[in-house]
């Protein structure tokens, strides 16, 4: 069986809507992946999980002084409550020291969106509410869309206050008029949501304890078709799965479709955790996220020693594939493998700036090409198969301290668990 670009794209078309983690859409997608793995004779499940969110009921800023106005934003979900709450408005820039020297008892703009650390200091500062902002100075209301963020759990182990995000040109124009009283409204109410993973396994014919794991995830943000991201991902994926169909390996190959991973990796994240014997077995992990652009670069993220990087180089190189590879970790589902001790690679095909888009209504199959697809599942399978079935695994399960340390970095291990919290 040979990869098929073209099969591809048309099972992109068909999950090519607006798959947000919990919604009907999501589920409707990953019933579209069972059944097409169904299709070519293999069994498929669904790992149904619940996720904590929230419901937003309003969501109001406006400005009282030095001008009256009130803007669009979006609340964060599970964020604190806030019925009217009037209070000195501060803009602190990228929140460093001088900045939130007095920011207590204010609501306080800060830029770009929120982390844990930037959380962390306005916790400490003694804000009790703040501002982010999205997009860019040159977008409009009837072509863009405005991010309705959440308050993750590693954030709110930090304590609550309510939150807001605005457009930019809006942040722009309230620092620039020097707002410096406003109003600042959140009503919402948590709930659980239920996302799935998508899961199908193939036996190894002569090492079955020995599991390489192959995951994409699959669902989108509120308000994009997520062909890009990662749609393109999943496809890939798909066309890895019928090969292994058609040719058994040698180790055992488990696939996930992972649901929720926009909202902070949470597929991977519950499949991890659920499966501590399959887990147990993982020796290596392959994730694809992101693909199928026209205008763009393969490229392969290493999240392992040296010695797996350097043999990727070459690999690629002696068999003459274009991709770009580098030692680091990668913001999508191979983290949780990771921070279990799994060495992985992250393979992306990122457009050139201006390309494509991401996170945004733009995400569309305009942009995208079957034969990147088809390129690009091409060098993963070729990657993927010798490790498969390599008469003996040649890496060793174990990440380096450097790489440990950036998984540690990513999770906020360290910032947790001054606050008691292990992860």
């Amino acid at each position: 069986m040979e990869i098929s670009g073209k099969r591809a794209f048309e099972l992109l078309n068909k999950i090519g809507f607006i798959r947000e983690a919990g919604s009907e859409e999501e589920l409707k997608a990953a019933n579209i992946l069972k059944e097409e793995i169904e299709s070519f004779g293999l069994s498929a499940e669904l790992e149904s999980f619940k996720v904590g969110d929230a419901v937003i009921e309003e969501a109001e800023l406006e400005v009282l002084e030095p001008y009256n106005k009130k803007y669009t934003v979006t609340a964060y979900k599970c964020s604190k409550n806030a019925d009217n709450l009037v209070a000195d408005f501060v803009y602190a820039g990228n929140g460093m020291p001088v900045d939130l020297k007095n920011v207590k008892g204010k609501i306080v703009m800060v830029n770009g969106y929120m982390r844990v650390p930037m959380y962390k200091k306005l916790i400490e500062a003694g804000a009790i509410g703040f501002v982010t902002m999205d997009g860019t100075m040159r977008d409009t209301e009837e072509d863009s869309d405005l991010y309705t963020r959440k308050l993750r759990s590693a954030l709110q182990a930090f304590g609550l206050i309510p939150g807001v995000n605005i457009r930019i040109k809006d942040a722009f124009e309230m620092v620039s008029k020097k707002a410096s009283k406003v109003r600042l409204t959140v009503k919402n109410t948590l709930v659980d949501i239920t996302s799935h993973n998508v899961i199908a396994k193939i036996e190894g014919t002569q090492y079955p304890d020995e599991i390489i794991s192959f995951g994409a995830h699959f669902d989108s943000v509120p308000f994009s078709t997520g062909v890009y991201d990662n749609g393109a991902g999943s496809v890939v994926i798909m066309e890895l799965l019928r090969y292994f169909k058609e040719n058994p390996p040698k180790r055992t190959v488990v696939f996930c479709w992972y649901g929720a991973e926009e909202i902070g990796l949470e597929g991977s994240k519950y499949h991890v955790k659920a499966n501590p014997e399959e887990i147990e077995k993982t020796i290596f992990m392959v994730n694809v996220d992101v693909g199928g652009a026209v205008l763009g670069l393969d490229r392969c993220g290493v999240t392992a020693d040296e010695d797996l990087k350097n043999y990727t180089d070459a690999f690629m190189k002696i068999n003459g594939f274009s991709v770009d590879v580098y030692k680091s970790i990668y913001s999508s589902d191979s983290i949780p493998f990771a921070d279990k001790g799994i060495p992985a690679v992250n393979f992306e095909r990122d457009c050139t700036p201006g390309g494509g888009y991401i996170h945004c209504r733009h995400d569309v199959i305009d942009y995208l090409w079957p034969d990147a697809l088809e390129n690009t599942a091409t060098h993963i399978l070729k990657y993927s198969e010798a490790l498969v079935n390599s008469y003996v695994f040649p890496f060793e399960r174990k990440i380096p301290d450097d790489i440990r340390e950036k998984v540690d970095n990513y999770l906020y291990r360290k910032e947790l668990k001054e606050v008691g919290v292990e992860i």
